[in-house]
């Protein structure tokens, strides 16, 4: 009697508990359980000491869902990236992927009418139970990438996932060349950096830049051109456009004058001294009344008026 009766309990002795069901699970399936509906109420069983990170997708072509195919590589390679992690920790997180054909009554009974979409659950049991009873999702607009993905999920798993993007060679080569290029051309651009005539007009230039109004724009976060015209009503606004065209008249009186002063005095001929003297005097005249015409439009009301 006592033979008969271990005889029929040993099925019982012998029985895989859900955790060791699941375990194996992920052995065969290379550290991912496929589900389907009757897996997954397993692996999201109320009373669970273990974490787990689900996927939900489509990927059968009549489906025809783009997103799931192309999120698929990132999910792989963040569950491959788990299996690195140390056994004692890698084994209390399953990764699982179900996919519709193989349980659409998962999908109705969470709700779900697209795809991919990615769960967390965290132990409701053990040291690491929480009373968080809904899982954790991933929102998608983090990025279809799994360095994203690895953050997120890194949040519900004994351990940090031990992911690194893989080393993008194409990036790789063209910063080599880049760089390759850089250092052939600083040989030819050397004495054109060397020189001082380089660094005073990139000085000229900046200051021109910068008392136009530069910094008024990007701090006032103003467009380069405006609705209704690129010059704004108002000192207590600029665009971007007036920027320049403020520079090119500032910059323009000054090299005029600067002609007048230094290169006009030098010239040897009487003749062309004149002409250079009438041509720049003619400039500086015309382009100030553009200058007092841009001021009047700038503020409205001004009476005066050079030529222009």
């Amino acid at each position: 009697m006592k033979a008969l009766l271990a005889l029929l309990a040993a099925p019982l002795v012998f029985a895989a508990t859900p955790y060791e069901k699941l375990l194996k699970l992920s052995q065969q399936g290379n550290g991912i359980i496929k589900l389907d509906a009757n897996s997954y109420d397993l692996l999201t069983s109320p009373k669970r000491t273990w974490s787990a990170s689900v996927q939900l997708t489509a990927l059968d072509k009549r489906r025809k869902c783009t997103p799931c195919r192309e999120f698929g590589p990132a999910w792989d390679a963040v569950a491959k990236a788990w299996t690195k992690a140390p056994q004692d920790t890698r084994d209390n997180h399953f990764f699982a992927t179900l996919d519709f054909d193989d349980g659409p009554t998962v999908f109705q009974k969470l709700g779900l009418s697209s795809a991919p979409v990615v769960l967390a659950f965290t132990p409701s049991e053990g040291n690491r139970a929480t009373r968080q009873t809904t899982p954790a999702k991933y929102d998608f607009s983090e990025g279809f990438e799994a360095g994203p993905l690895a953050d997120f999920l890194s949040r519900y798993t004994p351990t940090k996932i031990p992911y690194r993007d893989p080393i993008d060679w194409t990036r790789v080569v063209l910063t080599s060349i880049f760089g390759l290029s850089l250092l052939l051309s600083l040989r030819f651009a050397a004495p054109i950096l060397q020189s001082r005539w380089t660094w005073a007009i990139g000085i000229v230039l900046t200051s021109l830049i910068m008392i136009s109004g530069y910094m008024f724009t990007r701090i006032r976060n103003m467009p380069y051109v405006g609705g209704g015209g690129w010059i704004a009503a108002g000192f207590q606004s600029q665009y971007g456009q007036e920027v320049h065209v403020v520079a090119f008249i500032y910059g323009l009186l000054s090299f005029s004058f600067l002609m007048l002063v230094l290169v006009v005095p030098s010239q040897p001929s009487p003749t062309r001294q004149r002409f250079q003297i009438y041509l720049w005097s003619a400039v500086i005249i015309i382009v100030y009344s553009v200058l007092v015409s841009f001021f009047r439009i700038k503020n409205r009301g001004y009476p005066f008026r050079l030529f222009l």
